[in-house]
């Protein structure tokens, strides 16, 4: 793994980092795939949108020195890219420092190959998270520690990804993936009005969605729907399609969903294509 800091190469974090301290700041994880940053403009949105709601002061042109600076050390880039913005190093206490936050790049090297289409088994976590602040909600930011708590969950039950609800009783998204269900015939994607992370790759699938006129609700999805799922799968920008083959109702209940909807969808909107999308 590599690491950059304001497109300078480091092997550590200072303590007095508010990344550190307070979980200040938010990240996006991207993919390389044959040296193209795929979903880069939605990647690089996402973070100018989430560092305005922040308040945090960026210089954006570090991201594009730190990744010719990674060219260098390869003649292909794949693999995993991890884009942190921080607040930077602060006294103590909660209130904000007054200088630009700092850009670290990390990157994982990996082969990559294009997206394929997987089936996993899944269900529904017991534990739950939270409502957000307003300001919030959508954005990936550093403190993570719903979906740690979540993770460990999901490890003991042996699922890979697992549909999240929120306090109220709505379903969220998965533990690192938004979700896309079937009910009654019709995709649905709960909206995200008090929670979750607006996702990259479900924005992009929605979008292409919309280009072949498939419809797609988005609404509040009730933990009681759960009974009238046909289809599932879940997306995030490193696997655009993990599809349930078996949903655990409880302990003692298991059902089969269907894959076809997820198999169709999958061809019809190219989700093994993430060059330049027409």
């Amino acid at each position: 793994m590599l690491y950059l800091k304001n497109a300078q190469w480091v092997d550590s974090v200072s303590i007095l980092d508010r990344a550190f301290q307070y979980g200040d700041g938010c990240f996006t994880t991207a993919r390389f795939h044959q040296d193209i940053f795929e979903l880069e403009t939605a990647h690089r949105n996402r973070l100018v949108d989430s560092a305005h709601r922040l308040l945090l002061d960026v210089d954006f042109t570090l991201i594009d020195i730190s990744i010719a600076l990674l060219r260098q050390h390869f003649e292909q880039l794949n693999g995993t890219l991890k884009i942190m913005l921080s607040r930077g190093e602060g006294n103590r206490g909660y209130a904000l420092p007054e200088h630009p936050a700092d850009i670290y790049v990390l990157f994982y090297p990996q082969e990559t190959s294009d997206f394929k289409f997987e089936q996993i088994n899944s269900g529904v976590l017991e534990r739950k998270i939270g409502l957000n602040m307003p300001e919030l909600v959508g954005i990936k930011t550093l403190n993570r520690l719903e979906q740690v708590m979540l993770k460990q969950e999901a490890v003991q039950k042996q699922w890979l990804e697992a549909l999240v609800c929120d306090l109220n009783g709505q379903i969220v998204e998965g533990i690192s993936s938004n979700c896309l269900l079937r009910i009654n015939n019709t995709w649905v994607t709960p909206e995200l009005r008090y929670n979750g992370v607006h996702g990259v790759m479900r924005a992009e699938i929605l979008q292409r969605m919309q280009q072949h006129s498939i419809a797609c609700e988005r609404r509040q999805v009730n933990i009681d729907e759960i009974q009238t799922i046909q289809s599932l799968f879940f997306c995030n920008a490193l696997s655009p399609m993990k599809v349930v083959e078996t949903f655990d109702l409880d302990a003692f209940q298991q059902r089969r969903l269907d894959l076809q909807p997820c198999v169709e969808l999958f061809e019809t909107l190219k989700l093994n294509q993430f060059k330049p999308y027409v």
